[in-house]
């Protein structure tokens, strides 16, 4: 368990920088070299390389050799790590908003039925 949390820490550490989210989300497109991932940002292609190395020590990027080509590839299963200990917590803050609205609904009738009790005792005092 404390190398599964090790694992999370470095993902969603890794997930901090904007570069490396905007990389991330682009390689689920399709892979993509080092040159092409640094296209868009106006910085070199060392600080694009030490992008990439924090992404492959998170695990969720590997690096392939195609030919001349080495390709960045994104490693989708460390997304089922990340989805698994969001749900976690998920579905304990859902069981709580649940257990928050049964508490304001006995709230809610509580009050309805003081008022519709305050309501008949004002009638019947009115008609008397």
């Amino acid at each position: 368990m404390a190398t599964q949390e090790a694992e999370l820490s470095g993902v969603f550490a890794a997930l901090a920088d904007p570069i490396r989210r905007d990389m991330v989300a682009r390689l689920t497109v399709a892979d993509a070299t080092v040159t092409e991932l640094a296209d868009p940002y106006d910085i070199s292609l060392q600080a694009v390389s030490r992008h990439i190395r924090v992404l492959q020590d998170a695990g969720m990027v590997t690096r392939g050799r195609d030919a001349q080509r080495r390709p960045v590839h994104l490693q989708a299963e460390v997304f089922d790590l990340m989805t698994k200990w969001i749900e976690r917590y998920r579905r304990q803050a859902e069981e709580r908003y649940s257990r928050l609205d049964a508490v304001l609904r006995e709230l809610d009738d509580e009050h309805t039925e003081t008022h519709t009790d305050n309501d008949t005792d004002t009638m019947e005092g009115q008609s008397a």
